[in-house]
């Protein structure tokens, strides 16, 4: 019998299922930026946004919606290109993705808004932090890198990596205006991999917003030295590593996930689940 549960995978290299979408009255698409942004708005009070990450979309959020909707706004967005938002010619870089995001604030009339971002997503609010520090509170950074070497040579081979980019591309295939478009969207993701983030430690340090650096024990594909740097040059950063999970610890382990969310966002009275 122990042999056997030797043999079981980590929890860490498992990539549980996406959840199912969330129901919400406060959906639709606004024009922002010269595109269509696919958005939903659940909950009451202060707004918080949640970013996913490359090639995936907003239902990756479905665990962490229903906590944070106890007591928080939360507004979830498909990012340009991804899901069932489009994109137009220009090609994709963090600039413009954070510019999407005050675009889609300033329609639904959100002045400020905390950010919680996974990968991407992450890297997105952090941008929105150097160049639109006004309209962003407080900021938690999953999985994010800042620069193109903080990233593990190879990680797009790893296995949960490579079930995750089969999985999404069915899930895009399921919810996207251009249904066939997934590889074009993957080729133009991979070409902004490979010259951004490429900030400076100026840069970084030029952050106001409190940060909460946060990464999976045995995340696929950022350096755990580069997350120790970021966390180190962001002025007053706080830093946490979420044990046995991986790049996808808020699905891994939601309930460890939603803890350091809630507290770090200041909503600690709400279950995490």
């Amino acid at each position: 019998m122990r042999r056997l549960f030797s043999l079981l995978p980590d929890r860490w290299e498992l990539l549980p299922p996406t959840p199912a979408p969330i129901p919400s009255a406060r959906r639709g698409h606004a024009s922002a930026n010269g595109i269509s942004l696919h958005y939903a708005i659940y909950g009451e009070g202060p707004p918080v946004l949640l970013l996913h990450g490359a090639l995936a979309n907003a239902d990756y959020w479905g665990h962490q919606v229903p906590v944070l909707a106890q007591r928080r706004t939360v507004i979830v967005m498909d990012s340009r290109g991804h899901g069932r938002s489009t994109r137009d010619a220009r090609p994709f870089g963090y600039d413009l993705m954070a510019d999407d995001v005050i675009s889609l604030m300033d329609t639904l009339g959100v002045p400020r808004a905390d950010v919680v971002g996974w990968s991407d997503g992450g890297i997105v609010a952090l941008d929105l932090a150097m160049r639109h520090p006004d309209r962003v509170g407080r900021i938690l950074a999953f999985a994010v890198n800042t620069r193109t070497s903080g990233t593990r040579n190879g990680a797009i081979m790893n296995p949960t990596i490579v079930s995750f980019i089969r999985r999404a591309g069915q899930e895009y295939k399921a919810h996207s205006a251009t249904p066939r478009d997934y590889g074009v969207l993957v080729m133009q993701i991979l070409k902004m991999w490979s010259s951004e983030p490429n900030w400076t430690d100026d840069q970084l340090k030029t952050i106001a917003s409190p940060v909460l650096v946060v990464d999976g024990e045995h995340d696929e594909s950022i350096k755990r030295s580069h997350v120790d740097y970021i966390a180190a040059t962001i002025p007053g950063a706080e830093l946490l590593i979420l044990p046995d999970t991986s790049h996808f610890a808020f699905l891994q382990n939601p309930g460890l996930f939603n803890s350091a969310m809630l507290r770090f966002l200041g909503v600690e009275s709400v279950r995490a689940l």
